[in-house]
């Protein structure tokens, strides 16, 4: 019996933050790296349009910061909810021309990028696996609402730009990993997040515009997680 408990204790010993998950709510910092693009859907008129023949979304890379708000609802799930989540996002659209207009210094093949600020509210549900000495893997899903700071900027309302609508939902899922130190948790993570919103402000009036219907919003995002 002695024996045990010294082995127990040992074991305790080497364990990083051992009272940890005893903690009802815990908070932390995300360093954050996004991948952006468009899913671009061809409004009904694109055939007839005798101006734009193709339009191609391209992957951007973008940055940003998030607090993490953490609370423990059973030793297997947490409800985490991101707050602030401020993203610097990047996405652009390759257009083919078929008739370029030298007063405006366009070409055959034009690149529009499009800058968004987004300011985020994630809300996830995790599910964590059992923690093996300093090391745990855990997995979750769940929702975002996303408001672009930049939807109104100057840029958005040039006459060869796409306009963007301020506001949008999604879905979100991924995985990470815990790594326990002695004085905080390092979490690497990585999560796939896709749009359900039409975020395109369609002008019939724009030659970059009006051969869009719907832009939805994709992101493959990577975190680098501190908790305490």
């Amino acid at each position: 019996m002695v024996a045990s408990q010294q082995v127990s204790a040992q074991l305790r010993d080497q364990l990083n933050l051992p009272d940890h998950d005893s903690k009802r709510y815990y908070l932390g910092i995300g360093l954050i790296y996004n991948n952006s693009r468009f899913q671009v859907s061809q409004h009904s008129s694109f055939l007839q349009n005798d101006s734009v023949m193709v339009t191609e979304p391209e992957n951007i890379g973008g940055f940003g910061l998030a607090g993490m708000h953490t609370l423990r609802i059973s030793p297997r799930f947490e409800i985490r909810a991101i707050f602030p989540q401020l993203l610097f996002a990047y996405k652009n659209l390759t257009y083919h021309i078929k008739y370029p207009d030298a007063s405006k210094n366009e070409q055959t093949v034009m690149t529009k990028r499009v800058e968004s600020i987004l300011l985020g509210l994630p809300v996830h549900l995790k599910f964590r696996s059992d923690r093996i000495g300093n090391f745990r893997v855990y997995m979750f899903g769940g929702a975002k609402f996303e408001y672009d700071l930049a939807s109104n900027s100057t840029a958005r309302k040039a006459e060869d730009l796409v306009k963007l609508t301020k506001y949008d939902f999604g879905v979100e899922a991924g995985i990470g990993f815990n790594f326990y130190f002695p004085v905080f948790i390092l979490s690497p993570e990585i999560k796939v997040s896709n749009g359900i919103s039409n975020i395109h402000s369609r002008d019939v009036n724009l030659k970059y515009s009006s051969a869009i219907d719907k832009l939805n919003s994709r992101m493959i995002v990577f975190s680098l997680i501190f908790e305490g």
